[in-house]
């Protein structure tokens, strides 16, 4: 998998694997899971569902999330999210 555009000094990183998942819960599981993250913690989600490479970015970007993404070569979309609030 490709560098995320992330350095790796992030405060702490936990991964959510929602690969499976169709819209619109690997959102609502990213969602769920963000708050209970430290300030500066970095959140992968793992996603397959196409609809999750629109959503996911939107949803970052509406609340003021870093985001970035990789692909791979089985389709499977890593979203990198930093937690910046």
């Amino acid at each position: 998998m490709a560098s995320t555009g992330f350095s790796s000094l992030a405060i702490d990183a936990r991964t959510l694997d929602a690969r499976g998942l169709k819209c619109p819960l690997p959102v609502l599981k990213m969602e769920k899971q963000l708050p209970n993250l430290p300030s500066g913690a970095t959140l992968i989600v793992l996603a397959t569902d196409p609809m999750a490479k629109i959503d996911i970015p939107l949803f970052c970007r509406q609340n003021g999330y870093a985001c970035a993404i990789d692909i791979d070569a089985e389709g499977v979309m890593a979203f990198s999210i930093r937690k910046s609030n």
